[in-house]
Parts: C-alpha cells; sequence; structure tokens
C-alpha cells in the first residue's frame, strides 16, 4: 500500500482549486498558492507546464495512487480502442476504492481507500482489500455490515454536495452495481479535468 507523503489540501492551494469540493478545503478562504511566495505574480506557463499540472490534478484527485501506476494506466488506455482520454478517464473510474467513493460509502478517496484496505469491502460477496483492483461490468459492491455502522460511512451518505452517478446503480445504502463506463462528461468533477493535456503530456 503507497504512503501518502503530502498533506491532501496542499494539492489544493498549489493548483489554486478546491479538486475534491470539499467544504474545508483551504482554497474556499484564499485561492493563491501555499508559503510566503504564493501571492507573487506568476509568469506565463509554458505548454510543458500546462500540461504537467493537468498530469498532476488529474493524478491527484484519484488519491495514492503512484506515479507509476497512472503510468501504467496511460499506456493501457493508449492502447485500448477509441479516444485515449476518455478510456484513460474510464480505467480509472473503474479501480474499487473509486466505486467505493461514488457510491458514497466514505466521504473522501482517502477514506475509501482505507475502508477496501482493511477489508470493509466486498465484490460479488467476495472480500477484497485491493484498492487498484479494476471493478468489471455488472459486479456488485457491497459495504461489511460493521462498516455500516461506522460514524465516517453515516457522514459520507449524508454528505448534500456529493450525488451516486448514473453509472453506479444503488440497492439500499450498503449495495451498489457497475453498469457501465463512464464518459469524461457523465464523471462528476468540482473542478475541469483536462485529461486530452495528459494524454499530450505522455506522448511527447
Amino acid at each position: 500500500m503507497s504512503k501518502r507523503n503530502s498533506a491532501k489540501y496542499k494539492l489544493d492551494r498549489r493548483m489554486g482549486e478546491n479538486i475534491w469540493g470539499r467544504p474545508k478545503s483551504p482554497v474556499n478562504k484564499r485561492e493563491y498558492g501555499p508559503g510566503q511566495h504564493g501571492q507573487r505574480r506568476k509568469g506565463k506557463m509554458s505548454d510543458y507546464g500546462i500540461q504537467l499540472r493537468a498530469k498532476q490534478k488529474l493524478k491527484g484527485y484519484y488519491g495514492d495512487v503512484t506515479e507509476k501506476q497512472f503510468r501504467q494506466c496511460y499506456d493501457e488506455a493508449a492502447r485500448m480502442k477509441g479516444d485515449t482520454s476518455q478510456n484513460l478517464i474510464g480505467l480509472l473510474e473503474r479501480r474499487l476504492d473509486m466505486i467505493v467513493y461514488r457510491a458514497k460509502f466514505a466521504p473522501t478517496i482517502f477514506a475509501a481507500r482505507q475502508l477496501v484496505s482493511h477489508g470493509h469491502v466486498y465484490v460479488n460477496g467476495v472480500k477484497c482489500n485491493i484498492a487498484s483492483r479494476r471493478v468489471s461490468l455488472n459486479d456488485e459492491i457491497t459495504l461489511g455490515k460493521k462498516a455500516q455502522e461506522m460514524a465516517l460511512v453515516m457522514e459520507a451518505q449524508a454528505l448534500a454536495e456529493r450525488e451516486v452517478p448514473d453509472y453506479v446503480a444503488q440497492d439500499g445504502n450498503a449495495k451498489v452495481t457497475f453498469i457501465r463506463v463512464p464518459a469524461l462528461d457523465e464523471v462528476p468533477y468540482p473542478v475541469k479535468m483536462e485529461p486530452n493535456l495528459v494524454v499530450e503530456f505522455y506522448s511527447r
């Protein structure tokens, strides 16, 4: 399991955007970058800088995905038929921790990863503790009984700022089915994501 070495909200402040749409984000109070030089004027960013920023934002949104995992995901998306940027989003959205997050079983992607790694999530009735596992179409994801009573899970289900997307079909409060791979415009990102720039970054 990879360990997150940097503070979650540091990414928000560096990007100047509320990446996860959370009410506690420091960007809600001040939109400039962290540190004593955060308010100085920024020069014009190069094409490489714009592409790198897009990659950091997308990779950061999905939590503790390592650079190696993210690159492998891109390589697989590039080998698939169709639009590489759409394929990349589809592969990232099929991660088990992301389905748990989308189903509102956890308040953040980081909490979703922890729920999975602690063995509280079942795929088609079988316990799975691998957050990066790729979910297949019509797979049923269920929350364990112990997890259903956790304050964290109850908090997530009460969140008003997030809704369960159409491609994750709910069956009560503790069970969902992954019914289709979403297109980019169906994914409920709180900020604009530009996977086309990520494709440009890796295909240089």
